[in-house]
């Protein structure tokens, strides 16, 4: 069952978009959560963060009540158990359509995303329904990321391009900021992907339902603390479900013509 620890008290928002509420999965996080929630609000004061952590065995949970605790705008909702990252924002898009956000933002907790970025990723959202911070698109880089590592991402994101027809440079990118009202536009409670799958399958339910989705090319640094969840179970499911909804797509649509709004995809200069 989950439980959700913090108060409430949402103050004024972010300028233009409204009560933003910041989602960081932990799984063993401890030596990040605290790291990060305070980078958060030293760019963006006026947002809240969500803590969804799965009963870490590290202590990650205890350290966010008492952050809760302390500070208002901290959240903590407990699972009973690791079950995916994708599983985990689900239940905190649930959450903050439950409690009145206009917008919730996905933010890994160990220091990838850096907060610092966040508010270019909010000023976009002021005309989207969707902004992904991207590593592939013109401005955007990745630090201290092998060369392997880099081949596979792009080629993971050129693949998934051209067999979903999405004119997205970075589609399994999960620095992301998500308008509330779009949420409910994408069927969430049938979503059972994880990991990059996860980012990928919400990219392609925008896309099809027309949802206005901006690129803001930001830097993706590797974890300095912790262990990475990356593994090539993760990898591969990404790669399979691609090829699953390429055949849906091509057998849901007349004439194997692609759906979606491809005219409204949008670029940040």
């Amino acid at each position: 069952m989950n439980e959700v620890f913090g108060a409430e008290d949402h103050g004024d928002g972010y300028p233009g978009v409204g009560r933003v509420l910041v989602v960081v999965p932990t799984y063993n996080e401890a030596d990040n959560v605290g790291v990060i929630v305070d980078r958060v609000h030293r760019v963006a004061p006026s947002v809240e963060v969500l803590i969804v952590d799965d009963n870490s065995p590290d202590g990650t949970g205890a350290i966010a009540d008492r952050m809760a605790e302390a500070d208002h705008r901290v959240h903590v909702l407990h699972r009973a158990g690791k079950q995916g990252l994708g599983a985990a924002y689900v239940a905190g898009f649930g959450w903050a359509g439950e409690h009145g956000y206009d917008a919730v933002v996905e933010m890994d907790a160990d220091g990838s995303h850096a907060p610092e970025e966040l508010p270019r990723l909010l000023d976009a959202a002021r005309d989207a329904d969707v902004v992904i911070g991207s590593r592939w698109t013109s401005g955007g880089q990745v630090v201290n990321w092998p060369w392997h590592r880099q081949l596979l991402s792009r080629g993971g994101n050129l693949y998934t391009r051209v067999a979903l027809g999405m004119p997205l440079s970075d589609a399994t990118g999960g620095f992301r900021v998500y308008r509330v009202p779009a949420l409910a536009r994408l069927d969430l409670d049938s979503v059972a992907s994880q990991g990059y799958s996860f980012q990928v399958e919400l990219s392609w339910r925008a896309h099809r339902a027309g949802l206005r989705t901006v690129e803001v090319p930001i830097t993706f640094a590797e974890r300095e603390r912790g262990t990475s969840k990356m593994s090539p179970v993760i990898v591969g499911e990404a790669l399979w479900r691609v090829t699953m909804w390429a055949t849906l797509d091509r057998r849901t649509t007349p004439g194997g013509s692609r759906r979606g709004a491809g005219d409204h995809q949008l670029r940040w200069p």
